[in-house]
């Protein structure tokens, strides 16, 4: 139990606390009981831990004279969006249904909903098809319009406070970090759903924000990990999307493209409204190609070929064969991250799952993955040592080892073989396994015994 929460059978006005359901840095959360409805309700109070504490009997002041004036605003701010929380009328947003002062501080009164947080109600129904998971997000993103429209933002999305009801509908919860867009904005980070713009008070937070947010939650429902922290992706993003992580038996490639788009690190660059996103998810609007070509800040970009648009044509009709109508999306918005032809083949081979179909798509491409005697530079910037891929690979096993398995896989299936390795090298445990599964390449199964056995007798010399 929190320290300065109020023990069970404390009354408020109407209102007996049964227990603390929650602690965050703005306030406590209870289990209350309003004794003239005989109704549950959950009880905020506004208690900032860092400025304010519990002092004699039940009331709350601040620490000390320096924090009275940042206390006192804070309240206000409390009561002033318990008021606009309070005017929103949708099913799948927790209903305020009354807001007072008291004990120095102030109190939210919200409707309690039965049900559980999305963390529990997801587990034992993974994993969830696309339609299952739409009748999720649908209310969410219509509940989530409305409070853009009033002009707010929600700031804190994730599973946990996200509850779904015995009736399978959502409720979107915790409103405690909700802030107007035109207010001063504070940095509210949760860890892997927190867009970069809310690590800091002066970042350009807006509706594309909560959309970020959402898509994390989408991401993890997807591929069932939680997405790496925005401020670790701003420099190299290394993170899978979810384009490649999604099943593509249960999901649409443009239903998973779409959460990549709203993920985008950089907030110019995603959906700017629930609209325009909701388009994207099901499939009244297509990504636009350009999602993720914005302008980024000049300390950020790095050399980007510009690579031929007959060259881009082939890759998108052959990358259709295998993933469809969004290969053209793929194709373009990879080209606008890729920093040579090889690095782009490995980006685009690694949409397709099956190993053969993705070992064809790579052998009919071989000419590309040889290094582009003079690339011209499609934006000025800084550029990098190594491409993203190589720094990756490395970061695993010696950059010589790697090597090493290039030029002997090379032998059996040409220049693409430096693909190949880069892309084992992030699934392999040691060196041996690195062999065995750049060995699936070889198509003669001689060949790939011989392969193998050259490898397992190079690992043993000391």
């Amino acid at each position: 139990m929190a320290p300065h929460a109020l023990p069970a059978g404390s009354s408020l006005h109407e209102y007996r606390v049964e227990k603390l359901l929650g602690v965050g840095g703005f306030g406590l959360t209870y289990l209350a009981l309003d004794q003239n409805l005989n109704l549950r309700v959950a009880l905020k109070e506004y208690l900032p831990s860092d400025i304010a504490l519990r002092a004699e009997g039940q009331s709350i002041a601040p620490t000390s004279p320096a924090a009275a004036d940042s206390f006192q605003w804070g309240k206000q701010r409390f009561l002033d969006e318990s008021r606009t929380l309070a005017s929103f009328r949708h099913p799948n947003i927790v209903r305020v249904m009354r807001f007072f002062e008291a004990n120095g501080s102030a109190y939210m009164v919200m409707e309690f909903v039965e049900g559980c947080a999305l963390n529990d109600w997801i587990e034992p129904r993974r994993p969830l098809a696309e339609a299952q998971l739409t009748r999720l997000v649908v209310p969410l993103l219509d509940g989530l319009e409305v409070v853009h429209q009033a002009g707010y933002l929600h700031r804190d999305i994730k599973p946990g406070n996200i509850y779904v009801r015995a009736d399978d509908s959502p409720v979107l919860l915790d409103f405690g970090s909700a802030r107007q867009r035109s207010s001063e904005l504070t940095a509210v980070v949760s860890p892997g759903y927190a867009p970069f713009e809310q690590y800091h008070t002066t970042g350009n937070q807006g509706p594309w924000s909560d959309l970020y947010a959402l898509s994390g939650v989408l991401y993890w429902i997807v591929t069932g990990s939680r997405p790496a922290e925005a401020a670790a992706r701003v420099r190299e993003d290394s993170m899978l999307p979810a384009l490649r992580a999604g099943d593509r038996n249960r999901f649409r490639p443009e239903f998973l493209a779409a959460i990549d788009w709203a993920l985008t690190p950089f907030e110019e660059q995603r959906p700017q409204t629930v609209a325009e996103w909701r388009s994207a998810l099901f499939g009244t609007a297509a990504v636009p190609a350009n999602a993720a070509s914005r302008e980024r800040p000049p300390e950020l970009k790095k050399t980007v070929i510009a690579f031929r648009p007959e060259l881009l044509q082939r890759l998108e009709s052959a990358l259709a064969e295998h993933i469809g109508p969004i290969a053209k999306v793929v194709v373009r918005n990879a080209a606008k991250k890729c920093a040579s032809q090889a690095e782009l083949l490995g980006v685009l081979a690694a949409e397709i799952e099956d190993d053969a179909a993705r070992t064809s798509f790579e052998k009919g491409f071989v000419e590309i993955s040889r290094p582009q005697s003079s690339p011209q530079p499609r934006t000025a910037g800084h550029s990098q040592s190594a491409e993203p891929a190589t720094v990756l690979a490395a970061s695993r096993f010696p950059l010589e080892l790697l090597e090493r398995a290039e030029r002997r896989l090379a032998e059996h299936i040409g220049a693409v073989a430096q693909v190949v390795v880069k892309r084992a090298a992030m699934k392999a445990r040691d060196e041996a396994e690195l062999y065995m599964l750049i060995a699936e390449q070889i198509d003669d199964k001689e060949r790939r015994k011989a392969f193998i056995r050259k490898a397992a007798s190079s690992t043993r010399k000391p």
